[in-house]
């Protein structure tokens, strides 16, 4: 079952609009947030096979040159777009090779990225930079819900967070709870409404011919008021 990364993040951005306490600037902290793996739709196009493993790639074992070299072309088309947001998903990209990366690709890389964000910081407002931290943490966090709805089955309870440190953010943490198999709500709400996210998946066999696709369709349900999260 192959979900592309970019409609993973588009998923994301979802959860995104709907936070209560929006990011500042709002629309381009959204933009990031539903773009952040823009630099997958073209390697995404057509599936990728590990022969070591005898299965597609996936994020996790993608070859390094490729994958950076992807990140990079998808970081400079964002910045194209929108400075903000590509500095945010620059971050994002950096943290991430930062924490698991072992090549010398992956070393230029991050050392690429530092110098890309500290030439954007420098177009950027005071209040613009003051809240990059944060607006890092919710793109973290809007990413982490996309993937745990991705990579779990629905219902399951025991399902592990994409990230170590959970779901967290602005020092609070959020659980995942599955009404059911099609409903999925956190506690404590951060919602501003309840809504649906659907993600198109494709499936694939072992003799590498494509079989079906389909949807992953779940609603978001909010159980809280508005001032619940103050």
């Amino acid at each position: 079952m192959l979900i592309r990364q970019h409609d993973h993040a588009l998923a994301a951005g979802e959860f995104a609009r709907r936070w209560r306490n929006p990011p500042r600037p709002r629309d381009s902290t959204l933009f990031a947030v539903a773009q952040h793996d823009v630099a997958w739709k073209g390697p995404d196009a057509s599936v990728s096979w590990n022969e070591e493993r005898d299965r597609p790639y996936s994020f996790a074992d993608y070859p390094v040159e490729l994958k950076v070299r992807a990140y990079t072309e998808g970081l400079d088309r964002l910045e194209e777009q929108d400075a903000y947001a590509a500095c945010l998903c620059s971050m994002h990209y950096e943290t991430l090779v930062r924490r698991f990366g072992r090549t010398g690709a992956e070393a230029r890389f991050v050392e690429a990225q530092v110098g890309r964000q500290e030439r954007l910081r420098a177009g950027l407002s005071e209040e613009e930079i003051g809240n990059l931290d944060r607006n890092l943490g919710l793109l973290r966090l809007c990413d982490g819900l996309s993937l745990f709805v991705c990579l779990n089955e629905p219902g399951e309870d025991e399902s592990p967070p994409p990230y170590p440190e959970g779901f967290e953010f602005d020092g609070q943490r959020f659980e995942p709870v599955w009404e059911d198999r099609r409903t999925l709500r956190l506690e404590p709400d951060p919602f501003t409404e309840a809504f649906e996210v659907s993600i198109p998946y494709s499936r694939i066999g072992r003799d590498r011919r494509p079989l079906d696709g389909g949807r992953i369709e779940l609603q978001i349900k909010t159980v809280s008021p508005p001032d619940a999260l103050g």
